[in-house]
């Protein structure tokens, strides 16, 4: 038996280098031999740090169900973003649901075509109505101007999103939402740490909700959460999120279950004290690329709002085929070629997807930016892990 397994074992290196040399050779055949630069790459914590951390879960055994490193996580959270209350979810798809229903949403939602698709996936989920405007070609979010003429007397609330980390017009939004009596929900994935005159930009709205996905600035591998402005709206919450249960004996709605676990926390609470860190150096590529193709024909780039505190989670860049020489797609494969990965985000529009194109609101002619934004947008890798070598072969794919 130990002979066989052991020939057997011989036979599966065999096969895995003969596969490897063929990879290799394929490589040098398409010119793939360079390093892969990937357009994001994960925040993580120190290991030996972090397998301190672990020991004491291990020790406790309380491993989820709201323990020391949750409640730690949720505080220092609170204090970093600069909000009231703050409450951790187990990824960044259930705060948007569960705000919903904590707001009691039904009828029609207002929301914008240029998001990731969880955006409006929650939104039918809740048994509500997407409806599709268009957005601000400037900022790629959603155009408060256009918003008001979507309202119809179905109309119960507003998501929108915070894309890229650009801030909405919140100022604007909440004045319509007032003028109607609608509700506020910002999808604000992108935009932790966002501020704008000092203030987080998370204090907007009814409520605000965060994405901790590995690809996000700041990251608990996968995770989320709700940020609130009273205690008793960061209770109710807590009870949705865990089945209903305001007691061992009793259960007040029907919640899920979106616990964050203790080791996710422990991972959170350790990459918190580096993302500062993290964000200056995606700065300092932003600065980089921004320099290089600002006198390129045909490429734009996103103008920088005065007064905002950035979190550089994206660089997209924009591209006029007519001037640039080549489409944005013919440059997204080039990049490819030479591995270095963009990303061309957000493609399609959400409203081009099966699931949505019967909308009315989904019709093209009522989305016009958003479609000519999908169309044009490559986003380029941005992360604190790029080396100088690594920056210099994304320009060339461009500039050359």
């Amino acid at each position: 038996r130990d002979l066989r397994m052991s020939r057997g074992l011989g036979d599966v290196y065999k096969r895995q280098c003969k596969n490897r040399r063929r990879l290799d050779k394929r490589k040098i055949i398409l010119g793939m031999t360079k390093d892969l630069i990937t357009v994001t790459s994960p925040l993580l914590p120190d290991l030996e740090e972090f397998n301190t951390m672990l020991k004491e879960i291990w020790r406790s055994k309380w491993v989820t169900n709201n323990g020391q490193f949750h409640k730690q996580l949720e505080k220092e959270l609170a204090a970093y973003l600069d909000i009231p209350y703050v409450s951790l979810f187990t990824n960044g798809t259930l705060p948007l649901l569960t705000a919903l229903q904590a707001l009691h949403i039904t009828g029609e939602v207002i929301t914008t075509p240029y998001s990731f698709v969880a955006t409006t996936h929650c939104i039918w989920w809740s048994g509500c109505k997407p409806v599709f405007v268009d957005i601000d070609p400037a900022t790629g979010n959603i155009d408060p101007e256009k918003i008001e003429a979507a309202i119809t007397p179905q109309t119960t609330a507003i998501m929108p999103v915070h894309v890229y980390g650009q801030p909405c017009d919140t100022k604007r939004i909440q004045e319509i939402a007032d003028k109607y009596g609608l509700k506020v929900i910002y999808d604000a994935a992108h935009a932790f740490g966002v501020k704008i005159d000092g203030e987080s930009i998370l204090r907007a709205g009814d409520l605000s909700t965060l994405s901790f996905h590995a690809t996000k600035v700041y990251n608990t591998l996968e995770g989320g959460a709700m940020i609130m402005h009273d205690e008793a709206t960061k209770k109710r919450i807590d009870y949705l999120k865990n089945f209903g249960f305001a007691g061992e004996t009793e259960v007040i709605a029907p919640g899920i279950n979106s616990k964050v676990d203790e080791v996710r926390a422990a991972y959170g609470i350790l990459n918190l004290r580096q993302v500062d860190a993290a964000i200056e150096a995606r700065q300092r590529v932003a600065v980089r690329y921004r320099e290089a193709l600002s006198a390129v024909d045909g490429i734009t780039c996103m103008d920088e709002i005065p007064d905002v505190r950035y979190n550089y989670s994206y660089f997209p860049i924009f591209i006029q085929a007519d001037q640039y020489g080549m489409t944005r797609d013919e440059l997204y494969f080039k990049m490819k070629e030479q591995n270095v990965l963009g990303r061309r985000y957000f493609y399609p529009l959400i409203s081009e997807f099966s699931t949505y194109r019967g909308l009315p609101s989904a019709a093209q002619e009522n989305l016009p930016n958003a479609h000519k934004m999908a169309n044009s947008v490559i986003c380029l890798p941005m992360h604190h892990a790029l080396r100088e070598n690594d920056i210099c072969r994304v320009l060339d794919c461009i500039l050359k």
